[in-house]
């Protein structure tokens, strides 16, 4: 059995380690509020974008994109397809990591021509060590997502799309269901579909009339390019939120634990502790018996 000094030792250990995961907890805190705080100011712009890609398309469904083109004259199985997942810098966020490049490396053994864009450096570094091509020049950060980090990559991957070097491009993240909730989710990024973006109207509902006085083509150049960004921007701060949110869970389960380990040892502390001055009363009481009897020996000489 442990004595005190070593029980308190452990205590403060504990201790300390509480300290840190409290204050991990904090800051996981401050910085998933941030994020959903800086999603919910661009929402309306993206949400703005789709809903007049749709508009364009519902009035001239017959219009035809490069963003648009499904590439039918190539089969299945021989499709360039890009994956952008993410992940994280840094690690302590229970399976958050796990899940989604679990999710990658199933997609990505479905194919022969497949290319891996990874943001986060855990992400990088775990399929570096499992031998997978990694494109070296995606090295992007995870931390403090912005409208033009999503541009820049956005930039990227649609750059390898027009040029044929990409026929497909999916992003691969983690999505923020609610605080107890997230799951790894994959979305096609390009190239788009047309069905996702016209629904049927009610034949009571008043169908506006629209004025072009450039070509859909040149609308729609420009339009999908920031509505791409939108995408890619939302995916980041979602994946940003997630992982601080399973920080925050895995930090709370840490502090948790913490407390009933330091219950455990109190419980401990205090039997020990109790265990000592009950010897220390028994061996007084003994030597003064013992004293008692030496006495009466002496006097009876």
């Amino acid at each position: 059995m442990a004595n005190t000094k070593e029980i308190q030792k452990r205590m403060k250990s504990i201790r300390d380690t509480m300290k840190i995961t409290s204050a991990m907890y904090m800051i996981s805190s401050a910085k998933l509020r941030s994020a959903k705080q800086k999603l919910e100011q661009t929402e309306p712009y993206f949400y703005t974008l789709q809903s007049a890609i749709a508009r364009f398309l519902r009035h001239m469904p017959e219009t035809t994109n490069r963003y648009f083109d499904q590439r039918e004259q190539i089969p299945d199985n021989e499709k360039k397809r890009g994956y952008i997942v993410i992940t994280a810098d840094k690690g302590l966020a229970g399976a958050y990591n796990h899940n989604v490049i679990k999710m990658a490396q199933e997609l990505f053994s479905r194919g022969e021509n497949n290319k891996l864009f990874v943001v986060g450096e855990l992400g990088r570094q775990y399929f570096a060590k499992e031998g997978l091509e990694v494109d070296a020049e995606f090295k992007y950060t995870v931390q403090n997502p912005s409208l033009h980090r999503a541009r820049v990559i956005a930039d990227y991957v649609m750059d390898l799309y027009v040029n044929g070097e990409l026929d497909e491009v999916y992003l691969v993240y983690t999505k923020m269901e609610n605080s107890f909730s997230m799951n790894a989710e994959k979305q096609k990024l390009l190239p788009l579909a047309k069905e996702d973006f016209i629904h049927p109207a009610p034949a009571d509902i008043y169908q506006e009339e629209i004025k072009v006085e450039s070509s859909m083509e040149e609308i729609l150049e420009h339009v999908v390019p920031n509505c791409v960004t939108g995408y890619i921007y939302g995916a980041l701060v979602e994946s940003f939120a997630s992982e601080h949110n399973s920080r925050m869970m895995a930090m709370q389960t840490a502090t948790d634990s913490a407390r009933s380990m330091i219950s455990q040892l109190s419980i401990e502390y205090n039997r020990v502790r109790q265990a000592a001055i009950t010897q220390q009363i028994t061996e007084v009481i003994g030597g003064a018996k013992a004293q008692k009897n030496k006495k009466k020996k002496d006097s009876v000489k």
